[in-house]
């Protein structure tokens, strides 16, 4: 697996990130910032990272990259990726995440921000093509040991101190609160927030060796934990993030874990949001449900990001997106409580969580009642790891080779009524249920999307619709 960009930065095994390569590609990346005028000689760059094994090597590589490329490393330390890009865009500096995310811990990856947030498609195309203009140069390629000012806790308290402001001061109080901690670089900061909000909390699961957490595809391991949890200690809900916390997750008082695009969805309607965009992997109830515009896209943050601007430049106000994943991105400031929220435009994990716990705080219902309240389409995602590039791409090309190929894979499961293509393969059934196929951009995993009217006709389609996927073989 060479790194490559996929839905959201770059992406790779740990081996190959860790050394040359991830000095070739801070090298571009300062390149890139200086030729578009994003930053001048001498002009501070962010590193941030989370609890990997290999992430602090790679930092300590792209640290010594940047200098050589005539700017200056400034170190935030383990911190969440949300935290590092508000800092940023205070400092008008670009930055520098070093994490794989919610991937297995034998992977890494980079996450690059301009100064006014997340990259876009037009600068991973820029970032590679200097990457691959630069290959040959050794001075980019050169691995040495570089640091910079120490500035963690400065980037860790302005983080913390916007999301001190979101709710009402005691707004939580009554609660009693797991946190699942793990590896997470949010672990101590979701533990002093909530507490603050006046909620009684309870760290659990903290772990020293990295634990992969996938809050789209949560892993049997960590249901079976979070409904012990919930048992034995009669919490309220239970939260969490995956590796680099921009992602959450929430769950209810059985320990079963609240869908990513319904936090979304709460979190609209808390910021009462005029404009909401979300890949067509988010519940399609949500255009029903949300009381304003929905602008679908395809999946990643970059695409979130971009729909986002083109509504800014329309003037459209309350701009805000989020993915099917939880992470939440505001494209405009919004007014909460008086207060200005100011836009983040990356993936928040904090956000549409303390949203989620104030609807049941100021509801006096649990968050399984909060959840029930949408009536939306009983939606799951799963997915098959170590799934071959090559197969899935083979794959996906025979499905959409003719209208026959589709129906005979799909006729196990039922009859083809339509079909939408803007990312991967989304099929609604003669009996109106949804199954979507859709490769990773940034792993060897093969994702399936499903949608049905109950849990059991939801669970059943996703059993039938993962064994059509593993079976498969190409001609």
């Amino acid at each position: 697996m060479a790194p490559k960009f996929g839905t959201s930065g770059l992406r790779g095994l740990s081996i190959e990130l860790v050394g040359s390569v991830s000095a070739l590609y801070a090298t571009a990346f300062a390149h890139v910032l200086l030729s578009k005028g994003m930053a001048k000689p001498g002009s501070p760059v962010l590193v941030g990272r989370d609890f990997r094994p290999s992430s602090p090597e790679i930092s300590t590589t792209a640290m010594a990259a940047l200098r050589r490329a005539g700017l200056e490393p400034i170190d935030c330390g383990e911190l969440p990726t949300p935290a590092l890009a508000l800092y940023g865009m205070k400092l008008n500096a670009g930055s520098l995440m070093i994490t794989g995310s919610h991937i297995p811990a034998d992977r890494n990856g980079i996450k690059f921000y301009r100064p006014d947030g997340e990259i876009d498609k037009d600068d991973e195309t820029a970032i590679t093509g200097k990457a691959t203009e630069l290959a040959g140069d050794r001075s980019a390629n050169l691995v040495e040991v570089g640091s910079g000012p120490d500035h963690a806790e400065r980037a860790a308290q302005l983080f913390m101190e916007r999301n001190q402001q979101i709710l009402p001061a005691g707004s939580l109080r009554g609660l009693k609160i797991g946190v699942y901690q793990h590896s997470s670089v949010a672990r101590d900061m979701m533990v002093t927030l909530l507490e603050g909000y006046g909620a009684d909390v309870m760290p659990l699961g903290r772990s020293d060796i990295f634990i992969p957490v996938d809050t789209e595809a949560v892993s049997e391991e960590t249901l079976e934990k979070l409904a012990a949890w919930a048992s034995e200690h009669q919490l309220d809900a239970i939260v969490s993030t995956d590796g680099d916390a921009d992602r959450p997750l929430v769950a209810d008082e059985h320990g079963s874990p609240l869908r990513g695009d319904l936090l979304g969805l709460i979190a609209a309607r808390f910021l009462k949001a005029g404009v909401l965009v979300t890949p067509v992997t988010s519940n399609s109830g949500i255009e029903a449900a949300c009381g304003g515009i929905v602008k679908r896209t395809r999946v990643g943050s970059p695409y979130v990001i971009a729909a986002m601007n083109e509504a800014l430049v329309q003037g459209e106000t309350g701009v805000m997106g989020f993915e099917a994943n939880g992470g939440l991105m505001l494209g405009s400031d919004f007014t909460v409580e008086g207060r200005t929220l100011a836009a983040l435009p990356t993936r928040d994990c904090i956000l549409p969580l303390l949203a989620t716990l104030y609807a049941s705080a100021s509801a006096k219902a649990p968050l399984s009642g909060v959840a029930a309240g949408f009536s939306l389409p009983i939606a799951l995602s799963d997915r098959i790891e170590n799934y071959p590039l090559d197969k899935s791409g083979a794959l996906m090309a025979f499905l959409r080779a003719a209208p026959a190929n589709l129906a005979t894979f799909l006729a196990p499961i039922g009859t083809v009524k339509s079909t939408t293509d803007i990312d991967g393969l989304r099929v609604t059934l003669d009996d109106d249920s949804v199954i979507h196929f859709r490769p990773s951009g940034n792993a060897p995993e093969m994702r399936c999307y499903v949608e049905a009217s109950s849990h059991d006709a939801a669970d059943t389609l996703m059993g039938k619709g993962l064994a059509l996927l593993d079976g498969w073989q190409p001609a």
